[in-house]
């Protein structure tokens, strides 16, 4: 039976390299990436739309949970609102309450790891989409403090295969013109999230036990989002995978992507739709993935160029030191006088806005700049800010005008770069056969910085002052620089394959 899979995988390999002008010259294949003519993928912008959105769904839900929370902690503490008996909790339970889908995500993430390339991404997103409706369920009817904790653990959980999966499944079913629009969207809808959550907790942190419908506000939205994967195919790309890994009859899965593909490009390519998975089997044939990765050559060759480079980028993202700057916000918005926002859910508010709008800006442009423009105009902008917030509070404390432009900057800056570029690019640069297994080692460093930086912030400021803690941050956004000059590739307008073939 092996054999025969074998001796169909190869016959298949060989007539899409017939179809796509494969040809041999001293015995060396010469693929289809050799092609620069190659013609635009055709697609449907209607039917495109649902293939994105409902993955985007994940991160919507992520990005409201940030905002949701913000406001959950003070109503649960309140005497009056909380509508509770255990609502006097300490730093740790509020911290714990707070920190609990972080603590799930790091989890879904390792989850991810051993499971992604087995549950393929669509089942693992419909599994997403149920951990956030059980965990927004059970955080929502707590009776206690215990289970409010273990539903907050079971909605991260949500969040970390979300956040793994859906750039996956937008990047492998989104034609190469729009992906990097596509994948830099799903930012949007986190940014929208939080200012959703933000806008929501607002007008619920004044009602009796606000907090919890603040939570129960999830699950129909985390319903919405595993229906739509229920009914949208899977991936083509990850069938074609399973299929030269001999996980099957290859003519089946052939033509079972040529079916999903013509599902989410719509009828306009029914004609080209074989010729168009032929041309990725056969690719994919060339630059061998036949065999499943192991977890050691995760960390060799192109694996490990690929690693480096996603990996390198998320932790930049969140060492840079956002969460800490967004902290001073409220503060520096009422030491400039703006007292009508001093309060801190008016000050979230109105930088959601800001966060939504630049990162619209970086999803217009995207794919006619480039990520490596971006990426490093955005940065240059984060680092002229934050040395403004280092010098404001160690010597330009008269003069708040400096924080408040400083902070408006970095807030504009990291929505045009790390914010929607760094999701994009992990999700473009790992080679199919170890996509899965690279992102979720990608998204587990997202989490784990992230929690690093949120528990040693206040360590830190106690210890070394803001000024200071601002220009540590300043130097490590430098060394960001240097990295994306000299490590990061440009990818727009290139196909999967031809990343991996090209760039690693």
């Amino acid at each position: 039976m092996a054999s025969d899979i074998e001796q169909s995988t190869f016959s298949s390999a060989n007539k899409a390299g017939q179809l796509s002008g494969e040809s041999e010259t001293g015995g060396v294949k010469e693929p289809l990436l050799k092609n620069e003519n190659r013609k635009c993928e055709e697609f449907s912008v209607v039917s495109a739309i649902l293939p994105f959105l409902f993955p985007a769904f994940g991160g919507l839900l992520y990005g409201y949970d940030i905002g949701a929370t913000s406001s959950a902690t003070i109503s649960i503490q309140s005497a009056t609102f909380s509508g509770i008996s255990w609502y006097n909790l300490s730093s740790v339970e509020v911290g714990l309450v707070t920190s609990g889908s972080l603590y799930g995500a790091l989890i879904g993430s390792i989850l991810a790891f051993n499971v992604a390339d087995f549950l393929g991404r669509r089942r693992e997103l419909i599994l997403s989409s149920t951990s956030y409706l059980i965990g927004a369920l059970v955080t929502a009817l707590a009776p206690n403090f215990v289970v409010l904790v273990i539903g907050r653990f079971v909605y991260g959980i949500g969040i970390g295969l979300a956040m793994h999966a859906a750039p996956m499944y937008i990047a492998e079913t989104a034609p190469s013109q729009i992906r990097g629009q596509l994948i830099s969207l799903k930012e949007f809808f986190i940014v929208l999230g939080m200012l959703v959550g933000y806008i929501v907790g607002s007008l619920l942190v004044e009602t009796v036990a606000g907090w919890r419908y603040m939570y129960g506000v999830s699950s129909p939205l985390s319903l919405i989002m595993g229906i739509g994967m229920w009914w949208l195919p899977a991936s083509p790309r990850w069938i074609l995978l399973r299929a030269i890994q001999g996980k099957g009859n290859v003519d089946g899965f052939r033509e079972n992507a040529i079916t999903c593909l013509c599902r989410l490009r719509g009828q306009s390519i029914s004609d080209s739709a074989p010729q168009q998975v032929d041309e990725i089997l056969s690719e994919l044939s060339h630059l061998r993935e036949e065999q499943e990765a192991t977890i050691a050559e995760m960390f060799q060759g192109k694996c490990l160029k690929a690693l480096t480079i996603g990996a390198g980028l998320v932790l930049f993202q969140q060492i840079t030191g956002q969460p800490s700057v967004l902290y001073y916000a409220a503060t520096i918005f009422q030491s400039a006088g703006f007292s009508a926002v001093s309060d801190a859910t008016k000050v979230s508010i109105l930088l959601g806005f800001l966060k939504l709008v630049m990162t619209g800006v970086a999803v217009l442009v995207v794919d006619r700049l480039g990520r490596r423009p971006l990426l490093l105009g955005g940065v240059s902008g984060m680092v002229i800010s934050l040395f403004l917030l280092g010098s404001y509070y160690t010597y330009l404390d008269d003069i708040p005008a400096v924080a408040v432009v400083a902070l408006l900057l970095y807030v504009g800056c990291y929505q045009l770069s790390f914010g929607p570029i760094g999701w994009l690019m992990i999700s473009e640069i790992f080679p199919l056969r170890v996509r899965g297994r690279g992102l979720s080692i990608a998204v587990l460093v997202n989490f784990g910085a992230n929690a690093l930086v949120t528990f040693a912030f206040s360590p830190l400021k106690e210890l070394l002052g803001a000024g200071i803690l601002f220009f540590i941050f300043g130097g490590i956004a430098v060394l960001s620089l240097v990295f994306i000059f000299f490590i990061i590739p440009e990818t727009k307008g290139l196909t999967l394959e031809e990343i991996e073939a090209k760039l690693l």
